[in-house]
């Protein structure tokens, strides 16, 4: 499988280094700071060819200048970012497949908390590095899209995989869990996995990645279908997209 390291920076983000041993081949997802990642790239001994980028925000492209200018890596975003990824080379939509040495991610286009936003699927390695449109318990504020564009979003991502580890871009998932619990508070397995984030944060240990399973489960933006979550925000029978914009509308206020 493919090898990743989760790099760990700023307040609560997380740069994903991945590496294919057979060719050698390294990639770095959304590099906020450029200086971790030449420490953790020099540690492995490794080169770095490739910066993917999910979206254009600076916590996500702020090490590209940098990386690109020492290595002579090549940045990937997608076509529709081109003008606000720094050091933008290869532009990317939705449907088109990336190779990592042998590993092919599969782009998917996720507009809603950007408008550019896309995600990276690889399929061999179940692993799926999803910017900020999902998070453990969580999904991106809507800066630049609809609800309805986050929604048909994240139905893409539920439509993996349940093994698929999911690689978000922040360690938001305690805060993410306190406001899951207002929204389905009945929910066993939500309360189960609060307890076993609790415990892991208590040793100052990642959340992430979670599997999609668990999302599937725990995750209220993953959740307009059940009934009990649609009882407690008021919106029994209503349309998926109705129960999804209020549970967004809800966290924003939360």
């Amino acid at each position: 499988m493919l090898k990743i390291i989760q790099i760990p920076v700023l307040t609560d983000n997380y740069i994903y280094l991945l590496h294919d041993t057979a060719s050698g081949i390294t990639a770095v997802v959304d590099p906020a700071l450029s200086q971790p990642v030449f420490d953790e790239l020099n540690r492995q001994g490794w080169q770095l060819d490739w910066i993917l980028n999910t979206h254009h925000h600076a916590d996500h492209v702020g090490g590209n200048l940098e990386l690109k200018a020492k290595t002579g890596c090549q940045v990937i975003a997608a076509n529709a970012d081109k003008d606000r990824i720094p050091g933008f080379d290869k532009g990317v939509d939705d449907g088109d497949v990336i190779k990592i040495g042998q590993y092919a991610a599969k782009v998917l286009a996720s507009p809603g908390h950007t408008s550019g936003h896309i995600v990276y699927y690889f399929a061999d390695s179940a692993a799926l590095f999803c910017g900020d449109t999902l998070f453990a318990m969580g999904c991106g504020r809507l800066f630049e899209g609809s609800a309805e564009q986050m929604w048909r979003s994240l139905q893409k991502i539920k439509a993996l995989p349940g093994d698929t580890r999911i690689y978000c871009a922040h360690e938001y998932t305690q805060a993410n869990g306190r406001f899951a619990l207002t929204v389905e508070p009945e929910n066993l397995e939500l309360q189960q996995r609060i307890f076993e984030v609790g415990e892991l944060r208590a040793r100052n240990q990642p959340t992430v990645p979670s599997t999609l399973q668990q999302e599937l489960d725990t995750n209220p933006f993953l959740r307009e279908d059940s009934l009990a979550l649609q009882r407690q925000i008021n919106r029994e029978g209503e349309t998926p997209v109705s129960v999804f914009t209020e549970v967004r509308r809800l966290k924003d206020h939360f």
